[in-house]
Protein backbone atom coordinates (compact mmCIF):
# COMPACT_ATOMS: atom_id res chain seq x y z
CA UNK A 1 0.00 0.00 0.00
CA UNK A 2 1.40 3.60 -0.81
CA UNK A 3 0.53 6.36 1.46
CA UNK A 4 1.90 10.27 1.33
CA UNK A 5 3.12 12.79 3.60
CA UNK A 6 3.92 16.42 2.48
CA UNK A 7 6.66 17.94 4.10
CA UNK A 8 9.00 20.79 4.40
CA UNK A 9 12.02 20.06 1.75
CA UNK A 10 14.71 19.64 4.78
CA UNK A 11 12.68 16.62 6.02
CA UNK A 12 11.25 15.23 2.96
CA UNK A 13 14.34 12.79 2.45
CA UNK A 14 14.22 10.14 5.78
CA UNK A 15 11.31 8.76 7.48
CA UNK A 16 11.51 10.86 10.71
CA UNK A 17 8.84 12.39 13.28
CA UNK A 18 9.51 15.55 14.75
CA UNK A 19 8.10 14.28 18.33
CA UNK A 20 5.75 17.67 18.14
CA UNK A 21 2.14 17.16 19.57
CA UNK A 22 -0.56 17.11 17.05
CA UNK A 23 -4.26 15.39 16.93
CA UNK A 24 -3.18 11.78 17.67
CA UNK A 25 -0.14 12.54 19.90
CA UNK A 26 1.23 14.23 22.66
CA UNK A 27 4.44 16.42 23.19
CA UNK A 28 7.87 13.76 22.42
CA UNK A 29 5.42 11.17 20.97
CA UNK A 30 7.07 10.40 17.93
CA UNK A 31 4.64 9.36 15.12
CA UNK A 32 4.95 10.50 11.41
CA UNK A 33 1.20 11.29 9.57
CA UNK A 34 0.27 10.05 6.64
CA UNK A 35 -2.29 10.37 4.02
CA UNK A 36 -4.39 7.41 2.00
CA UNK A 37 -3.93 9.51 -0.72
CA UNK A 38 -1.98 12.96 -2.43
CA UNK A 39 -5.36 14.46 -2.25
CA UNK A 40 -6.11 14.28 1.54
CA UNK A 41 -2.75 14.72 2.98
CA UNK A 42 -2.80 18.44 0.18
CA UNK A 43 -5.86 19.22 2.79
CA UNK A 44 -4.41 18.06 5.86
CA UNK A 45 -1.63 20.64 5.54
CA UNK A 46 -3.95 23.34 4.14
CA UNK A 47 -6.00 23.27 7.36
CA UNK A 48 -2.77 24.12 9.11
CA UNK A 49 -0.97 26.63 7.10
CA UNK A 50 -1.74 29.91 6.42
CA UNK A 51 -1.72 31.27 2.96
CA UNK A 52 1.93 32.83 3.58
CA UNK A 53 3.38 28.76 4.89
CA UNK A 54 2.06 27.40 1.40
CA UNK A 55 4.46 29.19 -0.37
CA UNK A 56 7.33 27.59 1.14
CA UNK A 57 9.44 24.50 -0.74
CA UNK A 58 7.93 21.51 -0.24
CA UNK A 59 7.88 17.93 -1.04
CA UNK A 60 5.41 15.06 -1.45
CA UNK A 61 6.82 11.71 0.03
CA UNK A 62 6.12 8.67 -1.82
CA UNK A 63 5.69 5.51 1.47
CA UNK A 64 5.19 1.76 0.68
CA UNK A 65 3.59 -0.03 3.76
CA UNK A 66 4.04 -4.13 2.60
CA UNK A 67 1.32 -5.98 2.77
CA UNK A 68 2.70 -8.15 5.78
CA UNK A 69 2.60 -4.72 8.11
CA UNK A 70 0.13 -5.51 10.47
CA UNK A 71 -2.50 -2.23 10.52
CA UNK A 72 -4.86 -1.21 13.60
CA UNK A 73 -7.75 0.31 12.89
CA UNK A 74 -9.80 2.94 14.40
CA UNK A 75 -13.06 3.61 13.07
CA UNK A 76 -15.28 7.05 13.81
CA UNK A 77 -17.95 4.45 15.41
CA UNK A 78 -15.53 3.92 18.57
CA UNK A 79 -14.85 8.02 18.73
CA UNK A 80 -16.84 10.73 20.72
CA UNK A 81 -19.70 12.52 18.85
CA UNK A 82 -17.25 15.98 18.83
CA UNK A 83 -13.72 13.70 18.90
CA UNK A 84 -13.13 16.38 15.78
CA UNK A 85 -13.54 19.14 18.43
CA UNK A 86 -10.37 20.90 19.87
CA UNK A 87 -11.09 20.50 23.56
CA UNK A 88 -11.13 16.93 22.79
CA UNK A 89 -7.49 16.91 21.41
CA UNK A 90 -6.38 14.87 25.07
CA UNK A 91 -8.75 12.35 24.37
CA UNK A 92 -7.39 11.83 20.79
CA UNK A 93 -3.64 12.28 21.64
CA UNK A 94 -4.14 9.56 24.37
CA UNK A 95 -5.35 7.41 21.87
CA UNK A 96 -2.63 7.72 20.12
CA UNK A 97 0.18 7.30 22.67
CA UNK A 98 -2.00 4.08 23.80
CA UNK A 99 -1.43 2.89 20.75
CA UNK A 100 2.04 3.67 20.73
CA UNK A 101 2.96 2.29 24.12
CA UNK A 102 0.97 -0.81 23.43
CA UNK A 103 3.81 -1.60 20.57
CA UNK A 104 1.00 -3.73 18.68
CA UNK A 105 1.31 -2.44 15.22
CA UNK A 106 3.43 -0.11 13.23
CA UNK A 107 0.76 1.59 11.72
CA UNK A 108 -2.82 2.94 13.22
CA UNK A 109 -5.43 3.79 10.65
CA UNK A 110 -7.72 6.67 11.82
CA UNK A 111 -10.35 8.57 10.23
CA UNK A 112 -9.40 12.17 8.92
CA UNK A 113 -10.57 15.45 11.01
CA UNK A 114 -10.96 16.97 7.48
CA UNK A 115 -12.51 14.45 5.52
CA UNK A 116 -14.05 11.69 7.79
CA UNK A 117 -14.95 9.24 5.21
CA UNK A 118 -11.15 9.10 4.18
CA UNK A 119 -7.92 7.77 6.59
CA UNK A 120 -4.85 8.39 7.89
CA UNK A 121 -1.82 6.49 8.49
CA UNK A 122 -0.08 6.98 11.61
CA UNK A 123 3.30 5.19 11.69
CA UNK A 124 5.22 4.35 14.76
CA UNK A 125 8.82 4.44 13.96
CA UNK A 126 9.86 2.34 17.41
CA UNK A 127 8.07 -0.36 16.05
CA UNK A 128 10.32 -3.52 14.70
CA UNK A 129 8.07 -3.80 11.66
CA UNK A 130 9.06 0.07 10.90
CA UNK A 131 11.77 -1.04 8.92
CA UNK A 132 10.03 -2.91 6.66
CA UNK A 133 8.02 0.68 6.00
CA UNK A 134 10.28 2.87 2.69
CA UNK A 135 10.44 5.92 1.55
CA UNK A 136 9.97 5.14 -2.32
CA UNK A 137 10.57 8.44 -3.32
CA UNK A 138 10.36 12.25 -3.36
CA UNK A 139 8.71 14.95 -5.47
CA UNK A 140 8.22 18.67 -5.57
CA UNK A 141 4.88 19.64 -4.26
CA UNK A 142 3.87 23.08 -4.56
CA UNK A 143 0.25 24.40 -3.31
CA UNK A 144 -2.13 25.62 -5.94
CA UNK A 145 -2.14 29.54 -5.45
CA UNK A 146 -6.23 29.39 -5.59
CA UNK A 147 -5.80 27.98 -1.89
CA UNK A 148 -6.60 30.24 1.38
CA UNK A 149 -6.61 33.33 -1.32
Amino acid sequence: MLVYRITLNQYSQTLKASGLAARWNPNEVMMIYTSASRSLTCLENVVHRGKIGLTHLFRIMTIEIPETVLIKKINSAELNENWKNYDQLNFTQNLGKNWIDSGETAVLQVPSSVIEEEVNYLINPKHPDFNFIKLIKTDLFIFDNRIKL
